[in-house]
């Protein structure tokens, strides 16, 4: 087993950008996404995720309406030249829907807001947050790209698009990175996202690689989550549907333990042996380290093919999100 003093494995960010951590440390949890969080504790997580390696983190304005970027601020102070400062734009709420804008003056707009609040003077990958189906993906890459020209950005990625958004965006300019939900219970990018990145020289990162805490197996019913707690609306995760589920969690969670580890790990471990960056969230310095326990497990075809007869492809039942917070992931 890897011990948590080793030095941290990396991979390059697209094609010859950045070397950046196997893991990603995602700080939206560290806004209120999943109910209240402490900030002094939120930012000891941040400190303990660079201490242990982890080099690549991703935030975006619309957490916690910029304050996450503002939280994010206070560890760059000291440590920005550690960090590879992932932020992303596009996506509001309007009456409690997610809208998308990505028109490139709203990528502009969005860049100098988000240098500001982060107190840096680029950020090395900006992401388009949600494709905007009113504006073609080439005009919002384009508008990215002239941000690429002045050097407030430097490298460009999308997020939760089709194989065919990513191809005709990267012929308007390279595109290092596509952050798509994927974990054991969310196979959808498996159907032509992953080989497309392979193709293209696209580097993957799979958000929700917990399945929203639900792999974990701390999650049993939906009295689990605060009114405040997004995840409170999930189909996934309620009724009839969370019961379902369960069966697989209990599964996975018995396979975990005739390899000695907990369920989280397994379930980590089984993004970077698909070649995915698994950019996992959390409030407390604790489940960091906990996380990170993933890179001495190794899991070979036999391990994987196990866990394929354990959880079917389509054995998950329920959308992961209200439908009101995931309508603009393309499918």
């Amino acid at each position: 087993m890897r011990g948590l003093g080793e030095s941290m494995e990396e991979r390059t960010l697209g094609a010859g950008g950045p070397a950046i951590s196997v893991l990603g440390y995602g700080l939206m949890s560290l806004s209120g996404t999943y109910g209240p969080s402490e900030e002094e504790e939120s930012l000891r997580a941040i400190h303990r995720a660079l201490d242990l390696g982890i080099n690549f983190l991703d935030t975006a304005e619309a957490y916690g309406n910029g304050n996450n970027e503002r939280l994010a601020a206070q560890v760059l102070a000291s440590r920005r030249q550690e960090v590879v400062m992932a932020t992303k734009f596009g996506l509001g709420f309007d009456a409690g829907r997610m809208v998308a804008n990505g028109r490139p003056e709203n990528a502009r707009r969005a860049i100098d807001g988000s240098l500001r609040r982060l107190g840096v003077d680029h950020v090395d990958l900006y992401t388009l947050h949600r494709c905007d189906p009113n504006v073609p993906i080439e005009e919002s890459v384009g508008g990215m790209a002239r941000l690429v020209e002045e050097g407030k950005v430097l490298h460009l990625g999308l997020s939760s698009v089709r194989a065919e958004t990513l191809e005709r965006a990267c012929h308007e300019h390279p595109i290092s990175a596509l952050q798509s939900e994927y974990s054991i219970f969310h196979r959808d990018p498996e159907e032509s996202v992953l080989e497309c990145c392979e193709q293209l020289g696209v580097t993957f990162v799979a958000y929700s690689p917990l399945g929203r805490g639900l792999l974990t197996g701390t999650i049993r019913d939906d009295e689990h989550f605060s009114e405040k707690d997004f995840r409170k609306g999930s189909p996934r995760l309620q009724g009839e549907n969370l019961e379902h589920n369960l069966h697989y969690v209990d599964a996975l969670a018995a396979f975990a333990r005739e390899k000695e580890i907990a369920p989280g790990e397994l379930a980590l471990a089984w993004l970077l042996a698909r070649g995915a960056v698994p950019l996992f969230g959390t409030r407390r310095a604790q489940r960091v380290e906990e996380n990170l326990r993933c890179l001495g497990v190794s899991l070979d075809e036999q391990d994987l093919a196990r866990i394929d007869e354990i959880v079917p492809r389509d054995a998950i039942r329920g959308a992961s999100l209200a439908e009101k917070f995931d309508a603009l992931r393309e499918r």
